[in-house]
């Protein structure tokens, strides 16, 4: 079926050039494309070409075939001469009330372990009351300031990665979660610089197991994360909630990361060390939901 089009050249190409690079990124040759989304290998490689300007609808079905992300569906439209579709409002905004009241309802159901809510590249935007209470029990959240970056809190020497005690498994595994649970399956150029300054940090051993898909784990479920202070170890995993559904940019980027005991010992002993470190200062700013 061949969706109606305008037969003209877009300036530069653009729209070709960004069409191109998902169509690669996903390994996509044309005839595979146009099986996928119903149109003609030819109108495809017109579209690609400059040749034809393809119609609101087509571009929106080409980029769900390709899976692109929203924010990336809107800068597709944008090249094409269209107006956004998806709505790119904050995850705070009036638009997102159901979805920010769900979240936090999810954040307290967690109680009394951590829970939190990110952003793409890891920024903290809501947290449980346990959250800051937790990481207070091994640094003073409150001298930590600017965003609040939950993957630089863990890689800095001057924060929780000296209370991780396998931390060489834990950050590679956490090098690799930040590419595989990048929106879209796509590293853009803030994911690039978000790992770059990770590894900058002083330290960090080669990525080269986990990035040859060996893993340096044993055979369990899931790799846990072991926190130290003196003679105390907790175990603890995560799962990751995203929304099912999501029709905005924010909706799609939103992540809530709850963490978990990995072990009997650690869901009996959690609640004690959460009491016992009750007396540090909790005035965390962002690390709190209201």
């Amino acid at each position: 079926m061949q969706a109606s089009s305008q037969h003209q050249t877009a300036p530069q190409n653009q729209l070709g050039d960004l069409l191109r690079h998902w169509r690669n990124l996903r390994g996509k040759n044309q005839f595979n494309l146009s099986l996928e989304c119903g149109f003609s290998q030819r109108h495809i490689s017109f579209i690609e070409s400059g040749r034809s300007i393809p119609s609101r609808q087509t571009l929106l079905r080409i980029a769900q075939a390709l899976e692109v992300p929203l924010r990336d569906r809107n800068a597709l439209l944008l090249a094409a001469g269209y107006a956004p579709a998806y709505s790119e409002a904050a995850w705070d905004s009036a638009q997102m009330h159901a979805v920010s009241r769900a979240v936090e309802r999810m954040l307290r159901q967690h109680e009394p372990f951590p829970a939190l809510v990110m952003d793409r590249y890891w920024n903290v935007l809501m947290t449980n009351e346990s959250t800051p209470r937790f990481f207070n029990c091994f640094i003073d959240m409150s001298k930590r300031t600017g965003p609040r970056n939950m993957l630089h809190l863990m890689f800095d020497p001057k924060g929780m990665r000296p209370f991780v005690d396998n931390w060489d498994e834990v950050a590679s595994s956490l090098c690799q979660r930040v590419q595989s649970e990048a929106v879209g399956r796509f590293i853009d150029a803030s994911t690039k610089d978000l790992l770059a300054a990770l590894k900058a940090y002083p330290g960090r051993k080669s990525d080269n197991r986990v990035s040859r898909g060996i893993s340096a784990a044993p055979l369990i479920p899931m790799i846990p994360i072991s926190f130290r202070k003196g003679d105390t170890v907790l175990n603890y995993f995560s799962m990751v909630t995203t929304l099912g559904t999501p029709q905005t940019v924010a909706a799609q980027e939103l992540r809530m990361e709850s963490m978990f005991p990995a072990d009997e010992t650690t869901e009996k002993e959690h609640a004690a060390f959460l009491r016992a470190g009750s007396s540090g200062n909790l005035d965390c700013g962002p690390w709190r939901i209201e």
